[in-house]
């Protein structure tokens, strides 16, 4: 294999000094042997694949990012500034830098009813029969392609929530992952909801620098047990120069409840596989994303909506607005299976362009086998109304301020879905930071 094809410490030998660092149980260290053969044999995802044939990967090199880390304080400032976390009462904080844990917090009477927030890769050894099945039997399949491979093989710090049945957190747990410059993370978030628990996790991406670069080969794991409620909030705000792959997916048992919030703001490019499957009857799942580009960034959201079982309900609404010389492009899938009957799922893209430059793909698609179901789908693309423009100018504001309130209404509609208020306030605040002025 190509020496400019895996990291400069990513051969055999590199990926055993690192297993010796982590005095793991022999279970996990197989598991990770496994996926490092896996991803050794693996080609780089190419056009042929559906999911990545919009993606150009010429430019990627794994031999720029270092396959292990320092310590996650050693020659570092400050962490970058926590945007979901302003003003907000916390009921725990996990921060990380390059996938090195740094703090770890829970507040008290949270964990005394059992609840578990800290690092995944301290929880595998310190609450093995707890993690382990987590682990063993996962949702996103450890060899998808060859960054799921490699980041099964070399996964390191991350997040572990588990909320035991019938607990209802009534506050915000946060999560800050940090990266310096030219830094990797490999860090994997597992949730679990057991029957009847509630729980809000607000999570969030940045690098030390707005344009620094790195690595991110991450992944998201959701389990919502029975008739539990999970508000999940991911913010991908990485240096512009940052590779972003990611593969996240929720499964919902009967009757339970998620909503997924995205935000896609960062990276130089970013190609994630966002899936949701409603496992059990009458499970409901919103999905809502907000997305700004610029510059050159490229960012990929494949999405897909899967019904297993009747009576359940699906809303997808994902919006994004692109300036410079920036693309996105959004690839959704709705799939019901034949006993999934009395389904009702939906799906929206919409995009608003702010340049000539700028370019949008949508590209929604249903496959259905049930024929008792209510599905369907919609996409939209467009300019700025010069006379929108026009009109707030004649009432005093600038040109950039009219540009961003039209782009702070176009986004309005995800935000009112939004149920979190220092949310709704982050991402507006963040996206009214890039818009620039346009010809």
């Amino acid at each position: 294999m190509s020496t400019a094809t895996v990291p400069a410490d990513a051969n055999r030998e590199g990926f055993d000094e690192m297993i010796m660092t982590r005095c793991e149980p022999n279970w996990l260290t197989d598991l990770r042997s496994g996926a490092w053969q896996a991803f050794e044999r693996m080609p780089l995802p190419d056009s042929k694949a559906e999911n990545w044939r919009r993606t150009d990967l010429r430019l990627f090199r794994f031999d720029r990012f270092p396959l292990r880390q320092p310590a996650a304080a050693e020659g570092c400032g400050p962490l970058p500034e926590a945007l979901l976390a302003e003003g907000v009462r916390l009921a725990g904080q996990l921060r990380s830098r390059n996938g090195q844990p740094i703090e770890s917090l829970l507040d008290e009477k949270w964990a005394s009813r059992g609840v578990v927030f800290e690092a995944l890769d301290t929880a595998a050894v310190q609450r093995e029969s707890l993690v382990r099945p987590y682990l063993t039997d996962r949702i996103v399949h450890p060899t998808a392609d060859k960054f799921a491979a490699l980041h099964s093989a070399c996964w390191s710090g991350g997040t572990l929530l588990y909320v035991p049945r019938g607990v209802v957190i009534d506050e915000p747990l946060h999560v800050l992952s940090a990266m310096s410059e030219g830094g990797t993370d490999f860090g994997r978030t597992i949730v679990v909801l057991e029957a009847g628990a509630e729980a809000t996790l607000l999570t969030e991406t940045a690098s030390d620098a707005r344009d620094g670069s790195g690595l991110h080969c991450g992944a998201i794991e959701i389990h919502v047990g029975p008739r539990a409620k999970l508000r999940f909030v991911n913010l991908q705000n990485w240096g512009t120069g940052v590779w972003h792959f990611g593969h996240q997916k929720a499964v919902l048992a009967e009757g339970a409840e998620l909503q997924w919030t995205v935000g896609a703001l960062g990276a130089r490019l970013a190609q994630v596989e966002q899936q949701v499957v409603l496992r059990g009857r009458g499970a409901e799942a919103q999905v809502n994303g907000v997305m700004f580009t610029e510059g050159k960034q490229h960012l990929v959201y494949n999405t897909h909506q899967h019904h297993e079982q009747p009576d359940c309900h699906s809303d997808l609404l994902y919006k994004g607005a692109l300036q410079d010389k920036s693309r996105l492009v959004w690839r959704g899938m709705i799939k019901v299976d034949r006993d999934a009957q009395k389904t009702n799922a939906y799906q929206r893209n919409d995009n608003l362009v702010l340049s000539d430059h700028a370019r949008a793909d949508s590209i929604p698609g249903l496959e259905i086998e049930a024929d008792d179901v209510r599905c369907s789908h919609g996409a939209t693309a467009g300019r700025v109304d010069d006379e929108q423009i026009f009109y707030a100018q004649n009432r005093g504001l600038t040109r950039k301020e009219a540009i961003r309130m039209v782009v702070t209404g176009f986004f309005q509609q995800v935000f009112d879905r939004i149920t979190i208020e220092s949310v709704r306030e982050a991402l507006g605040e963040a996206i009214r930071r890039r818009v620039r002025d346009f010809v």
